[in-house]
């Protein structure tokens, strides 16, 4: 018994009491291997098999076999699209769950900012290859895309789920995301003007250098604006939101975590990464696409492109404006297309100012026409602070009529060139 009671007494002190002891310093390893392999697949599964959309996912390898063995520039085009699509989509997902961690301000702010990576690594990547007016009209079509197919379609999501009420929204942050659109108008609107008037000082290089100065200028204005957000000014738009918006109260679901911040950062550098590899393929395609489509270039850059590019925001958008979370979905939709319209479209004009490129901001008068009557019809509607499914499905009757405009539209550049 005393034998026993001693050998108990070293496995106690071996074991229990001794925080080195035999018994916990030879289980450690078995732990400590098989803890951070269980959290990587545990991170896969949630990433990679939660969502219906990621069965998508295989025309992504399926478009670089396509590349290299056969010349179907339509269906190149089509299955990288399709490729791109679920990548956009989960890469608004892992920018949410880091957002979880850095709060509403800066999580707004990185939303908006990889919401726009996708349609700003296809920008870069044709203009690297000499696509200008395919930059330009890409990322036209994504301001348009967000401010009345995205935001069509969660007003009127929202008020069909929300029929018997009007849902509100803070009007201060629409007003301001709106006087920042009207100055990417304004300074679109005057390259285009000074181009179409022929009073250039200088032939074709006044009007770039005037983009090139715009640029800058607005992206001072941006980062003006950025400063003026991040700096807690922001928190008087909040407090006179609040006010007016009586549907945001103590019930208000807490977003859920699912991945640690670690993983939402890597997720996010490895989705970039892959989003980075399809575009070129998709920016390669886009012309024999244009021809074995028989579909005018415009209309793939300016409609079908933002389709991609636009999957996060547009998920995620309609499924806060389902939750009566109005005020997310602007700042998701509408602060999309001002980064595009204020970051996007001068930080392009810049890196092509480094290229060589002679990207500039005369997006030609038919699209320009096209964005100044868009940002007034959408800041009118939303100058009252009050969404309904009339609004969705009047801005959702909008976007049909541009869709149909540029499918009937020539680009006059392209006809100059045949």
């Amino acid at each position: 018994m005393e034998n026993h009671q001693i050998e108990m007494g070293a496995i106690k002190a071996n074991g229990l009491e001794v925080p080195n002891g035999g018994l916990r310093s030879s289980m450690m390893p078995s732990w400590s291997l098989h803890k951070p392999v269980g959290r990587v697949l545990q991170s896969i599964r949630t990433v990679i098999f939660t969502s219906k959309l990621n069965l998508l996912m295989p025309f992504g390898p399926a478009t670089i076999i396509l590349y290299y063995t056969t010349n179907w520039h339509g269906m190149i085009f089509l299955f990288s699209m399709l490729g791109i699509t679920p990548l956009a989509e989960r890469l608004g997902y892992a920018t949410e769950q880091l957002a979880i961690y850095t709060g509403p301000t800066l999580g707004g702010l990185l939303n908006a900012t990889f919401g726009n990576a996708t349609e700003m690594i296809i920008a870069i990547y044709a203009l690297k290859n000499g696509m200008i007016r395919i930059v330009q009209q890409s990322l036209l079509g994504s301001i348009l895309s967000n401010m009345l197919l995205v935001v069509g379609c969660a007003f009127f999501a929202g008020g069909i789920v929300h029929r018997n009420k009007d849902q509100v929204f803070s009007k201060a942050n629409a007003v301001v995301n709106s006087g920042l659109l009207l100055m990417a108008v304004m300074g679109l609107m005057f390259p285009a003007v000074l181009h179409f008037t022929h009073s250039e000082v200088q032939q074709g290089a006044s009007e770039v250098a005037l983009s090139r100065f715009s640029s800058c200028i607005m992206l001072v204005a941006y980062a003006s604006y950025l400063y003026f957000q991040l700096s807690g000014r922001n928190n008087s738009y909040s407090q006179l939101g609040t006010e007016e918006v009586p549907n945001e109260d103590a019930t208000e679901e807490d977003e859920e975590i699912e991945i640690s911040m670690w993983e939402a950062i890597t997720w996010l550098a490895v989705l970039t990464i892959w989003i980075s590899v399809l575009s070129e393929y998709l920016v390669n395609a886009i012309e024999g696409a244009s021809d074995s489509l028989n579909l005018p270039v415009a209309f793939i850059s300016v409609i079908l492109l933002p389709i991609v590019g636009n999957a996060a925001e547009h998920a995620s958008a309609i499924m806060f404006a389902m939750k009566d979370k109005l005020d997310i979905t602007i700042g998701v939709a509408i602060g999309s297309s001002t980064q595009i319209s204020m970051f996007v479209i001068p930080f392009c004009v810049v890196v092509g100012w480094m290229m060589g490129q002679k990207m500039d901001l005369n997006f030609q008068l038919f699209e320009t026409a096209t964005l100044f009557i868009t940002v007034l019809v959408v800041a009118f509607l939303l100058q009252d602070g009050i969404a309904n499914y009339l609004k969705g499905f009047m801005l959702i009757l909008c976007y049909l009529i541009v869709a149909a405009s540029f499918f009937v539209h020539v680009d006059p550049q392209s006809s100059d060139d045949d």
